[in-house]
């Protein structure tokens, strides 16, 4: 518990920064659900088509929530938590590694997998955190300024498929934090595959040529349309980057535990 608290408070300021963050651009997005800046936004789409659909961006959004799908949970509300799951991840397990810090928690009589396990409810927690804190913001924005248009049950399993998004990523950074013992590969490893993953996940967007790159990136998994359409499919992509995650965090914890850490 003590370990779990220092790490909760090193992870504030983050937390704030992205908050902060999510604040700025969730209310600007959902005030601009009027007839005028839709037309506007549509204008954008068709002047910059595969810019806008590169980002997951939509026209024509026929609700508040397809309105809020399309402009962001295609690019912030993904953007954002990923990279607190990218800093968060690597400071946890590899920069105490790296720095020969870890030696002050391996010499206290706790096992190594209870050290594991601490560090990756902290970095769970501050994704769990991130998730909820931009549902409580999406809720409060949408109801003060369209009271009664937001389908509410609509938006909490959206976001629980967003939270299962993260949390594989998380697991990713949290697995490469685990098998390297030096930073600049853990956030090589923990950073770019969920940055190359993106990469395709934009080029599929685009469509055409580029529209196979879907089949090799997770981000698939992640369905919004469908989510709210109700589509069996999307709740398949759910549960499997849940299953994923689980696997990933419990192989990362029994690799730290095997670990010769050279301290």
């Amino acid at each position: 518990m003590t370990l779990y608290k220092r790490e909760i408070r090193g992870s504030v300021k983050l937390l704030i920064i992205f908050c902060a963050i999510i604040t700025m651009y969730v209310s600007i997005i959902i005030n601009m659900y009027d007839p005028q800046m839709m037309k506007m936004l549509d204008s954008f789409a068709e002047a910059m088509p595969e810019l806008m659909a590169a980002v997951g961006m939509k026209t024509n959004a026929a609700s508040l929530l397809g309105f809020m799908v399309s402009y962001l949970y295609g690019f912030i509300l993904l953007i954002f938590p990923m990279l607190f799951c990218i800093l968060r991840g690597n400071a946890l397990i590899a920069k105490y590694v790296d720095k020969g810090s870890m030696v002050s928690l391996v010499a206290a009589p706790i096992k190594r997998r209870t050290i594991a396990f601490t560090q990756m409810t902290v970095l769970v927690s501050g994704i769990l955190l991130l998730v909820i804190y931009s549902t409580i913001v999406e809720l409060i924005c949408a109801v003060s300024g369209f009271p009664g248009e937001l389908d509410l049950t609509a938006l909490l399993v959206l976001n629980t498929g967003l939270l299962c998004l993260h949390l594989f990523i998380g697991s990713i950074c949290f697995l490469s934090s685990c098998i390297f013992s030096d930073t600049k590969y853990s956030v090589a490893f923990g950073a770019g595959i969920p940055a190359f993953m993106y990469v395709l996940q934009m080029l599929a967007n685009v469509g055409g040529n580029a529209e196979n790159a879907k089949y090799f990136t997770f981000f698939t998994l992640f369905d919004p349309d469908g989510i709210i359409a109700g589509e069996s499919g999307a709740a398949a992509g759910i549960f499997m980057l849940f299953a994923g995650s689980v696997i990933l965090y419990l192989l990362g914890i029994l690799l730290f535990e095997r670990k010769d850490l050279h301290i």
